[in-house]
Order: C-alpha cells, then sequence, then structure tokens
C-alpha cells in the first residue's frame, strides 16, 4: 500500500484530499509520491483554515487532525521540497500565467493554485488602491472646525482616534477601522460618512452612493441599526442637518446578498467586470471574511470607489480559509488603518475589557489570578464539568428563554431574546451547542406539544444561504403565532415594518438557536453569556476563541471551564498559515 493510500485508510487524509493527489497519480503515474502527499496535505490543511502548508511544518498540522496519535512518517524534508520545486503538477511564481499547474511552491509553501491566486490578487488591488488619488480635495480649516463638532471629545484630546479615522477616510480609497468591543467603531463609521457627505456637497459633488454590508444576517442588522441610532442622535443634537441624514443609508445587506450570490456556486454578479455602483463601500465585522470572499469582494469595489473595512482583528478568524483582517493589520502591513481604544459603550465597572486584554496578549498567570479572585466584575468564574454542564445551563438560559415566550408579539421577542445567550466551544459532545439547545427545547417546549418540533418563542438560526428567502446563514429568528393564530418564524427584517413571517416548512435549512458556537456569535452582542467549554480542552479552544465568547456581554459573563480547558485554550492561539501579510509589505 503506498503512503497516500495509507494516510487515507488511517484517517490522515479526508476523501477528497486523497481524490486530488489520486488524480495527479492517474494522469502521471509517473509523479513521485512525495509531490502526491503534498497534494493532499495542501488541500487538507484548508480544512483547517490554512491557505497554504509550509512543508517544514507538516508535523504540526498532523497534530491539528489528531493530537492524540504520533504522525505518520514524512518524507525527508530537504528531498520533499526538491520533489514538489522540480514537479510539472507545481508552477512557481515567476512562471508564466497561463501555466496552469495546479499547485504552486513559493517560499516553502504549497499551495493550492487557486488560493495562491487569491492570495495574490487581493494583495495587488490592496496596493493599487492605497495609491489611488483622494475622491476630493477638502479645505483644511472647514475639516477641522467640522471634525470638532461631530466629535467633541477632539477639543481634550488632539489625537482622538475617532475623529482621526473620519478625517482619514477623506484622503483615501482603503481604511482599516479597528477596535475591540465598544470602542465605538459604528459611532466612528457613521461620523465619518456624514463628513465625506458634507464635504460632497461643499464640492458640488452629487450624492454619494454608500452601502453598508456585514458577513452575516445578524452582523448586517446590527450595523444598520447602529448607524440609524448613531444618525438620531446627530440629528436630536443638531449637529447635522435632515438633509445630510438622508444621504446615509439606514439599512444594511450580507456580503453575498451585497454582491449578487448565485445559486448553484456559480459566482457572484458583480465583480472586476462588473462592480457595485457605489461610491463608498463599509464592510462590517471584517473579521469574519475569509480570503476568497474578501478577494471577491474587493474585486467588485469600483477603482474609484472607498473601502471601508471594518473590525477587531483580535477576534476569531474565519470560518473558512484565512486570517484576513489580522494579516491586514499586520504591523509591517503598508494599508492605512485607524485603531481605536477608548471603551465607551460596556457597562461601567464591567471587568471584561481588562480580562480580554490580558487573554489577547496570553499572559496566562494575569488571566488565572483574575479569574481566581474574583477580580474582573462581571465575569464570574464555574469551574464545572461536562457532567454538570447542563443542569448549570438551564438554570442559567430558561429563566431569559421563558420571558421570550412571554412577549407581547414577535418583535418584543426578537428584542427580549438579545438579553442573553448560552456560548459553546463546540457544536457537538456533551458541553456542544446541539445538545445543550435539544434540552433547553425540551425543556421550554408546552407539555401539550410534546410531539412538535417547533413551538412559540423556540429561537431559530439559518444555517444556509437562501436569496430567494432573502435568509442568509446566520440569520436567526423566532417562532410565534400569527394573527391567525398559525405559527410562524419571524425574522428582523431590518426596517420601520418589522419583523417578516415565514411558514416553518418554507424555511431553508435552520436549527435552535438558544445555544451557540462562538464562531457563530461573532458579529451578535448580549446582555448577558454563558460560555461553556470542554472539560479536557479541544483543538478549536484558542485565545481567540476565549475573547471572541466573553467580549459579547454588554453586562456580565459566566465561564464555565475547568483551569485545564482555560490554561490549554490561553496557551494557544488560532494561527492561519498565508502569505498574505508578507505579499502586503
Amino acid at each position: 500500500m503506498s503512503a497516500l493510500d495509507r494516510w487515507l485508510h488511517e484517517g490522515w487524509l479526508r476523501p477528497v484530499d486523497h481524490a486530488l493527489a489520486d488524480t495527479l497519480r492517474r494522469l502521471r503515474p509517473d509523479t513521485p509520491e512525495p509531490v502526491l502527499l503534498a497534494a493532499a496535505l495542501a488541500s487538507h490543511a484548508l480544512a483547517f483554515g490554512h491557505g497554504q502548508l509550509p512543508l517544514a511544518r507538516a508535523a504540526e498540522l498532523f497534530l491539528e487532525i489528531d493530537a492524540d496519535r504520533p504522525p505518520p512518517v514524512m518524507p525527508e524534508l530537504e528531498s520533499w521540497l526538491e520533489a514538489v520545486a522540480s514537479s510539472p503538477w507545481v508552477q512557481s511564481p515567476a512562471d508564466a500565467p497561463d501555466h496552469n499547474a495546479p499547485l504552486v511552491f513559493e517560499y516553502g509553501q504549497i499551495y493550492l493554485r487557486r488560493y495562491w491566486r487569491y492570495e495574490q490578487s487581493l494583495a495587488d488591488a490592496l496596493r493599487a488602491r492605497t495609491l489611488a488619488a483622494p475622491a476630493l480635495a477638502v479645505d483644511a480649516a472647514w475639516r477641522q472646525a467640522r471634525l470638532a463638532e461631530l466629535f467633541p471629545l477632539l477639543a481634550n484630546d488632539p489625537g482622538d482616534a475617532q475623529a482621526a479615522a473620519a478625517s482619514a477616510l477623506l484622503d483615501t480609497r482603503l481604511l482599516l477601522l479597528t477596535g475591540g468591543p465598544g470602542t465605538g467603531k459604528t459611532t466612528t463609521v457613521t461620523r465619518a460618512l456624514v463628513l465625506a457627505v458634507e464635504a460632497g456637497q461643499r464640492a458640488g459633488r452629487p450624492t454619494p452612493r454608500i452601502v453598508l454590508a456585514a458577513p452575516t444576517g445578524k452582523a448586517a442588522a446590527r450595523l444598520a441599526e447602529s448607524l440609524r441610532e448613531n444618525l438620531a442622535t446627530l440629528l436630536a443634537n443638531g449637529a447635522i442637518t435632515q438633509d445630510v441624514a438622508a444621504c446615509l443609508p439606514t439599512q444594511a445587506s450580507t456580503l453575498h446578498r451585497l454582491l449578487g450570490w448565485r445559486a448553484g456556486g456559480t459566482g457572484f454578479a458583480h465583480d472586476g467586470a462588473n462592480p457595485l455602483r457605489a461610491d463608498w463601500v463599509v464592510v462590517d465585522e471584517a473579521s469574519m471574511v475569509d480570503l476568497p470572499l474578501m478577494a471577491k469582494l474587493v474585486a467588485a469595489v469600483a477603482p474609484d470607489a472607498g473601502l471601508l473595512l471594518v473590525g477587531d482583528p483580535d477576534q476569531l478568524p474565519s470560518v473558512e480559509t484565512g486570517d484576513v483582517l489580522a494579516a491586514l493589520c499586520d504591523r509591517a502591513s503598508v494599508l492605512p488603518r485607524v485603531h481605536l481604544h477608548r471603551v465607551h459603550r460596556q457597562d461601567a465597572g464591567l471587568g471584561v475589557g481588562a480580562l480580554a486584554e490580558h487573554i489577547r496578549d496570553g499572559d496566562v498567570e494575569a488571566v488565572m489570578a483574575s479569574l481566581q479572585a474574583g477580580t474582573a466584575a462581571g465575569v464570574s468564574w464555574q469551574p464545572g464539568t461536562d457532567r454538570g454542564l447542563p443542569a448549570a445551563a438551564l438554570a442559567a438560559a430558561l429563566p431569559a428563554y421563558r420571558a421570550v415566550q412571554q412577549a407581547a408579539d414577535p418583535a418584543d421577542a426578537l428584542e427580549r431574546a438579545k438579553s442573553f445567550r448560552l456560548l459553546t466551544a463546540l457544536r457537538d459532545g456533551a458541553s456542544g451547542s446541539q445538545a445543550l439547545n435539544a434540552r433547553i427545547a425540551d425543556a421550554l417546549r408546552p407539555v401539550g406539544e410534546r410531539d412538535q418540533r417547533l413551538f412559540a418563542g423556540a429561537l431559530l438560526m439559518v444555517t444556509a444561504n437562501s436569496p430567494r428567502h432573502g435568509l442568509f446563514n446566520g440569520d436567526i429568528g423566532v417562532a410565534w403565532p400569527d394573527e391567525l393564530g398559525q405559527l410562524r418564524v419571524w425574522f428582523d427584517a431590518g426596517d420601520s415594518d418589522g419583523p417578516r413571517a415565514w411558514l416553518p416548512a418554507a424555511l431553508p435549512a435552520h436549527e435552535f438557536a438558544f445555544a451557540l458556537t462562538v464562531h457563530k456569535s461573532q458579529g451578535s452582542e448580549f446582555g448577558e453569556v454563558f460560555l461553556a467549554l470542554p472539560e479536557r480542552g479541544a483543538r478549536v479552544l484558542s485565545r481567540e476563541l476565549l475573547y471572541t465568547g466573553l467580549t459579547r456581554c454588554r453586562r456580565g459573563v459566566t465561564l464555565w471551564a475547568s483551569e485545564t480547558a482555560l490554561r490549554e485554550g490561553l496557551g494557544r492561539g488560532a494561527q492561519r498559515w498565508s502569505g498574505l501579510a508578507a505579499r502586503l509589505r
């Protein structure tokens, strides 16, 4: 048995990885096996979010696949590198663009060609955007005076980052606006767009076409809601006119909807040849955007339009390939960036922010000391077990979800659902969201409806994009009777008409949403959070997962985790192998 076949048999490769390498073997039977193994591992690396595989670190990939077994015997590294570099299945960056080999080998890293091209095209497009001239010249005196009116903190802090971001937006066609939870990113976006609209009006330009987007439906809804609230505040304070407010969008869409997602995997309607009809494209929660989607997004933004990417690079990277926002924010990056530090939003006295900083920095002892001493206000650590988790989770969740069932109408129910959420590190297993969702649903389901899956007040999350329905992966709705008493599932439409109702049988793929994985919670915010980690730890545990889960709360968080799992997670970063940061230097 060849090593390729043996690795499949032993579970080191997926069938899809083996199939790729086996195709190369059938087409060229003389292909050296080290090349076949490299191709299969480059494919398997994608399953863990890596856009490439450094062959010298292949043993680390095997640890990700199964940390409980010793890795298989691999080819000797030097001969492996030589075999890959000389293979006709492999091209180097110096080869002609039409070479079209399925693999690319660069600086010891092996890529599937498609992902190498995503990296290259994204880096080229972003660099070109930074070199583009600003849209218009802005009078310096007016700019400074208007910044002082829109950002009152500027009077006491000449280096106020929010004002600096708004000013920078006038001078570039690309800006990264980053910051942790509560640092005022959306507030800054609103005021920056106001400044851009007013500058255009002073220059006699047409009203700019501004579009708002985010990776998920709930993140898009939050972005639009926050922008509307900020505009209302500015209007109430007399800081802007109704005419200016009317120029800003009050709705946001998912990126798939914005780009014109086509069913059947045929790509997007908007691309470089058919760019978006927008003067400004604002994308929130950019840390959730994977490499292929970011490359397609940037290609679809017209060269003379502006792109504002907003997010927190310390959060979990995208579920799919790449850690794009972190790469764009790399210290050696040439891209313009403003980072917000001052926390404005979280309740006074809440200690999550300081704890999150220790987690982000990997300061294990500082985190453990704070949790053990209980000095992080609003954070309760319960070093529990998997066996004890269901009872503790039900005790925390049922009061909040019964309050949802007692709502006046579906809009009220959706609002009440924001007050609490159970978050998990895993989807499967005793501490996973699936098992906990089933337990919570059973406890909430009325006695007379035990044979029915859905019931009034049940929270549901869409798990597949469905443009036909206008529903996308991550959208959360609530089951609620309509005026005729028929159970429907209601989703926030993000407009003044209130939630929209769907027949349960007509919904795309969905599941209960009483418990969410931390990955699925990105882009959301809840009053209280119960964060559950598996007792014995797991590969998915990382600093980024802890940081993201804890910072979903506004008022407080309960952390259910063994010390072993905590230390394991704090000691691991969610590293992604990628060449994007290097290409931007």
